[in-house]
């Protein structure tokens, strides 16, 4: 491939692990992100893993006249849009922070793209749009309701994306639906760098392993479940990172838009989760458990078949090669980039 993709919040988690698979597909790559949220070191080190050059701009996507200027500077052919805030218990108390960043990020972007000339956008959304999933494993076609800020910030994006696809044909935009996403580059240059103490499971272990938190806080063991704590689909990142490739791939080749779930198709527990993460670093995570947290549901995971139909792709690294890689990453990386 030699076409040109813009990538917003390259420098985040999924983002600056999807920029390694797509430069080793042979894409072109300008990266962008606001760097509110993770570091531009990562921008070195997917260098150092590709060697290829990658061309970064600090823009925030709600900048609607650096977008543009960038946008006139660069032939750009399709975008990948992860620039906005993911964590469901942030997105309680700042909701319009959520919204402001999530929804108004994308809209100026919709816009910049739109009068360009692209067509062609792979947009990061969530599992959290299911809501409280009345069944799983979660097909694409369950209902669709968000039970916190954070979900609810996606859901509004997927369905202004899916008005503009009526109003506009000539878009293709392939919705993808994360579950959770864990794990690090095999090389343990890349991985998960969360600000202040970690929203998602895998980071909040791996801090607790490596000695930054004395403890990991284990919201709900009540849960009708098999040893009570919620049950997540984890997904590795690299598979994640693949899937965006996939979905590309799709758009270049089919003229239509579509939406998928990424994920694995299996639930872990949380104390599921710590015991392979135990076997990773050889010692014990001392755990507490804590109230459940308002939005948080018992039970999610994906069907994986419609990816697996439509993308070719399915996810193939295991819990014990997540848990792997990103105790490599945290043990090489104490304190983040």
């Amino acid at each position: 491939m030699s076409d040109t993709l813009l990538v917003t919040g390259a420098s985040g988690y999924i983002g600056s692990h999807t920029c390694v698979c797509l430069l080793q597909a042979g894409w072109h790559v300008i990266a962008i992100d606001n760097l509110s949220n993770s570091s531009p070191r990562t921008i070195e080190r997917i260098q150092e893993i590709t060697g290829r050059s990658v061309p970064f701009h600090t823009i925030d996507v709600r900048d609607e006249s650096a977008l543009t200027r960038l946008l006139n500077q660069e032939n750009i052919s399709a975008a990948i849009h992860f620039a906005g805030l993911k964590s469901v218990s942030e997105s309680v108390n700042k909701p319009l922070t959520y919204f402001d960043n999530n929804v108004n990020g994308s809209i100026t972007l919709l816009k910049v793209l739109h009068q360009q000339g692209v067509r062609k956008l792979v947009f990061s959304s969530s599992a959290t749009v299911y809501g409280d999933p009345k069944k799983v494993p979660i097909q694409e076609d369950a209902s669709l309701s968000a039970t916190n800020p954070y979900g609810r910030s996606k859901l509004f994006v997927e369905q202004i994306l899916n008005d503009l696809s009526q109003a506009d044909p000539e878009w293709r935009i392939a919705t993808l639906r994360y579950f959770n996403p864990a794990g690090a580059h095999e090389s343990g240059l890349l991985g998960e760098d969360p600000r202040g103490i970690p929203n998602n499971l895998m980071p909040y272990i791996a801090q607790v392993a490596v000695g930054k938190l004395p403890h990991l806080s284990v919201f709900g063991n009540d849960y009708p479940t098999t040893d009570g704590t919620g049950v997540r689909d984890y997904i590795h990142v690299m598979d994640l990172a693949q899937g965006h490739v996939s979905a590309l791939n799709r758009l270049f080749a089919k003229p239509e838009s579509f939406t998928v779930n990424l994920g694995t198709g299996q639930g872990i527990t949380v104390l599921e989760a710590v015991a392979a993460f135990e076997q990773a670093c050889g010692s014990h995570i001392p755990i507490q458990v804590a109230p459940r947290r308002p939005g948080d549901i018992a039970t999610c995971y994906a069907s994986a078949d419609k990816a697996r139909e439509l993308l070719n792709w399915q996810a193939n690294k295991t819990l014990d090669q997540m848990v792997d890689d990103h105790w490599r990453w945290q043990s090489h990386n104490p304190n983040g980039y």
